[in-house]
């Protein structure tokens, strides 16, 4: 489970360093000059999502963690960092 809600919280930070980014407020190091900024936003993404799996596992491994609500959470999340990832919803704020 931990590994299942870390990824919507990667997702999630995904989404949240484009819509930072593209607000002017957050730029990203460029890691492949190339490919721009994305490889910067999508670097420190996954970090995130490796940092959460390993404090959730570490704080779930001797409990018994309820499917349905991690799951729903996940898919909240996931859903969340898609939507940031569009250019319309850069527009609105």
């Amino acid at each position: 489970m931990a590994a299942v809600l870390a990824a919507g919280i990667g997702a999630f930070a995904m989404g949240l360093f484009v819509y930072l980014n593209e607000a002017g407020i957050f730029a990203a190091p460029s890691l492949y000059g190339p490919a721009g900024g994305v490889t910067g936003r999508t670097a420190l993404a996954a970090l995130t999502w490796l940092t959460a799996w390993a404090i959730l596992h570490w704080r779930w491994k001797d409990r018994a963690i309820t499917r349905g609500r991690v799951f729903a959470l996940t898919l909240g999340l996931i859903a969340l960092g898609l939507i940031a990832t569009f250019p319309p919803v850069w527009a609105i704020f």
